[in-house]
C-alpha cells in the first residue's frame, strides 16, 4: 500500500511551525536530556521530544515514537550504544526537524521549497524534516508523520517556553514518569492538558520458535569434528542501502559466522529487512554439514542472535557466551564493508 504524501497545505503549516521554533532558540536554555512527551491524538502513540542545539553543533528536534523509540534514545544518552556501536545508525526511531546549510538538502526538499514560495538563507537556517526507522534509510515524511510531528513541534513550543521560566516542569517526583501533553478532543477543538505518565512497556522481542530439524542435528552430532576454536557469530545492518522501484530504502540484514583467531568469515549471509531471520537455522545447519565441524565455544553479542541459535547449540552441546563485544567480527565487517 502506497503511503500518502502531505498536501501543499500540511507542508506550509510544517514549515511556519519549525521556522517559529526556529526563531525561539529553545536550545538556548534547554539540554538534549529536557525529555518530555506529546500523545499523538490520532493514534495515542507518544512522541518523546528531544531538543538539540545547546553545544551549537546541530540545531533540531527529535520526536522519539513510542517506547521503542525512547528505547533507542535513552540506549544512545547513557552511553550503552555508542558512536563506534555497528547498531548506532539503526537504533532510532523518530521523526526530525533539523536546520541545515543548504547543500545538504535533496533536490526533493528545494523543490518544495520552491513551491511554497519560502525563502531561506544562511548556514544552518534551512529546514529539513526525516522519518528514521530502524533498518531503513532517513526519508521524507509520509502525511501522517508530517501531520504529527506538526502537533508535536507546536506542544514542544509550548513546553520550552513555559520550562523558561520554572526550571522544575520537568522533575518527575514518580519514577520513570514524563511530562505528556494530552490532547482533550470535542468534536473539532483539541485543548492540551499536562499529565505524568509512564511510557508504555516494551513489548518484549517476538520469540522465534524454538523447532528445529533434530535429524539433522543428530546427524551431524554424530559426524562432525568438535575442533578447539572459537567461533563469533552475529547480525548486523549493511551500511549499504538497496533500493527497490522509488520505494524507501533499506539495510539488508547479515549474519557471518568468524573464527576468532584468524578474523577469517566461515560463513556470510544476507537476507531482506523482511525475512523471517530463523530461515537462518537452515542455513546455519547446512553450514555445519558442509565442513562437519563444531567450535569448543561460540560468542554472541545479542539476545536476538542467541534466539536464534541456542535450539541448535542446545542439541549439539556447544556452549555459547553473551559478551559486550565481538572485536574479531567487528574488525571482519569494517574490512569487508571498508565501513568508516
Amino acid at each position: 500500500m502506497k503511503e500518502k504524501k502531505p498536501s501543499m497545505q500540511e507542508w506550509e503549516k510544517l514549515y511556519n511551525v519549525a521556522t517559529e521554533f526556529k526563531k525561539l532558540k529553545c536550545w538556548n536554555w534547554m539540554y538534549d536530556d529536557n525529555l518530555f512527551g506529546v500523545l499523538n491524538p490520532e493514534d495515542d502513540e507518544i512522541g518523546y521530544s528531544c531538543i538539540m542545539g545547546n553545544l551549537g553543533e546541530i540545531f533540531a528536534i527529535a520526536v522519539y515514537l513510542g517506547s521503542e523509540g525512547l528505547d533507542g534514545y535513552l540506549k544512545i544518552l547513557s552511553g550503552e550504544i555508542g558512536p563506534a556501536d555497528l547498531d548506532v545508525a539503526h537504533c532510532q526511531k523518530c521523526l526530525m526537524a533539523s536546520f541545515e546549510d543548504r547543500n545538504y538538502l535533496q533536490k526533493e526538499d528545494l523543490q518544495l521549497i520552491k513551491k511554497l514560495g519560502l525563502k531561506f538563507r544562511g548556514r544552518k537556517e534551512w529546514p529539513m524534516f526525516r522519518s528514521y526507522r530502524p533498518g531503513y534509510f532517513p526519508w521524507f515524511l509520509t502525511k501522517e508523520e508530517a501531520l504529527f510531528l506538526t502537533t508535536a513541534i507546536e506542544q514542544s513550543i509550548d513546553v520550552a517556553l513555559r520550562f523558561q521560566k520554572d526550571k522544575d516542569l520537568l522533575i518527575s517526583y514518580n519514577k520513570d514518569e514524563y511530562l505528556i501533553r494530552v490532547p482533550d478532543k470535542t468534536g473539532d477543538i483539541i485543548l492540551w492538558e499536562d499529565r505524568w505518565m509512564r511510557p508504555v512497556p516494551m513489548e518484549k522481542n517476538r520469540m522465534l520458535d524454538d523447532r528445529v530439524d533434530e535429524i539433522r542435528i543428530q546427524k551431524i552430532k554424530k559426524k562432525a569434528v568438535r575442533i578447539d576454536a572459537i567461533w563469533e557469530i552475529e547480525m548486523a545492518f549493511s551500511p549499504t542501502p538497496v533500493s527497490e522501484k522509488k520505494e524507501r530504502p533499506y539495510f539488508p540484514r547479515m549474519i557471518a559466522v568468524i573464527d576468532q583467531r584468524s578474523i577469517m568469515a566461515l560463513d556470510f549471509y544476507m537476507f531482506e529487512i523482511s525475512s523471517d531471520t530463523s530461515e537462518f537455522r537452515n542455513h546455519f545447519l547446512s553450514f555445519l554439514e558442509k565442513y562437519w565441524i563444531l567450535p569448543q565455544e561460540i560468542l554472541i553479542r545479542k539476545d536476538e542472535t542467541l534466539q536464534l541459535i541456542e535450539p541448535i547449540t542446545l542439541l549439539l552441546k556447544i556452549d555459547v557466551k553473551l559478551v559486550p563485544e565481538l572485536l574479531a567480527f567487528e574488525e571482519f565487517y569494517h574490512s569487508m564493508f571498508d565501513y568508516k
